[in-house]
């Protein structure tokens, strides 16, 4: 299948909204974080589910404050696939670095799911949901 050039800016538009992200994210900014998510966006991390725009802003603040200050986030897309002309779906491998480090560790690299909807001509996020990379001992698949 050879992908269009309309196709390709669709993805470069999608792809930027992450970088705007984990820009963010470098930067510990919890307002600029949330800046391209709808209102009603969803965030589910392990053992917590987060149902609006300023429940996960909230929680990044908390976060950039202590836990997360002063990490980088590390970002590997996987796939990009469009549900339609207004939904995309994708899939990245993220790490957490904590300050000096070059590569996350195991335990601070996670799986993640982004849907993404197309608004006024502009690509926002919807959902996010990630997953740990390692699968505990002993648990099956």
């Amino acid at each position: 299948m050879t992908i269009t050039q309309d196709q390709k800016k669709e993805e470069a538009a999608v792809l930027e909204v992450l970088e705007g992200v984990y820009n963010a994210w470098n930067d510990g900014d919890a307002d600029a974080f949330v800046a391209e998510y709808l209102e009603n966006a969803s965030s589910i991390l392990p053992g917590v589910y987060m149902k609006s725009r300023e429940e996960i802003r909230a929680a990044m603040g908390h976060s950039f404050a202590g836990p997360l200050k002063g990490t980088r986030a590390a970002d590997e897309v996987l796939d990009v696939r469009f549900l339609n002309d207004e939904a995309a779906v994708v899939i990245s491998r993220t790490g957490v670095l904590a300050p000096g480090e070059t590569e996350a560790p195991p335990e601070r690299t996670v799986f993640a799911t982004w849907v993404l909807a197309k608004r006024d001509g502009k690509w926002l996020l919807a959902a996010y949901s990630n997953s740990p990379s390692v699968r505990p001992a002993g648990r099956p698949m």
